[in-house]
């Protein structure tokens, strides 16, 4: 058992809600520390940039739009298999396949605005994180 980061955020549908605090307890009662975080809003570059990945997708641009669309929760997870551990703690991308006590279970509105993106590997957390966050603004 390792101790990781990961990268988290709390999508525009959620904070929309007032959600933050929830879905945060969520991880925090399962072994995940909160050790940055910072509300933003997304200009659509960013957004292009950080889910270019993405851009030859058929959902590319509804993603970029739905993520601009309001202020976004970034932050840096750390804890025993923090990426794993995020993962089990989010639920499957559509809400419908989520496990019960998952985040997507109980605050996803639909696949689109299922409330948390979470990397889904080290190396993506790594690049994710350094993508919103200075090394200096991490306070584990």
């Amino acid at each position: 058992m390792t101790t990781e980061r990961t990268f988290s955020i709390i999508k525009p549908d959620a904070t929309r809600r007032n959600l933050t605090g929830k879905i945060n307890a969520k991880f925090e009662s399962n072994g995940l520390r909160i050790v940055a975080q910072k509300r933003v809003r997304l200009t659509q570059d960013m957004a292009e940039r950080f889910y270019g990945v993405h851009k030859e997708r058929p959902f590319f641009k509804d993603l970029v739009k739905f993520m601009i669309s309001g202020p976004v929760v970034v932050q840096v997870l750390e804890g025993t298999d923090a990426v794993a551990a995020n993962r089990k703690i989010m639920g499957a991308t559509n809400p419908a396949n989520a496990d019960a006590g998952t985040i997507r279970k109980e605050f996803a509105e639909s696949v689109e605005a299922n409330s948390v993106h979470g990397s889904d590997s080290l190396e993506n957390a790594k690049n994710e994180i350094a993508f919103f966050f200075s090394e200096v603004e991490i306070v584990g």
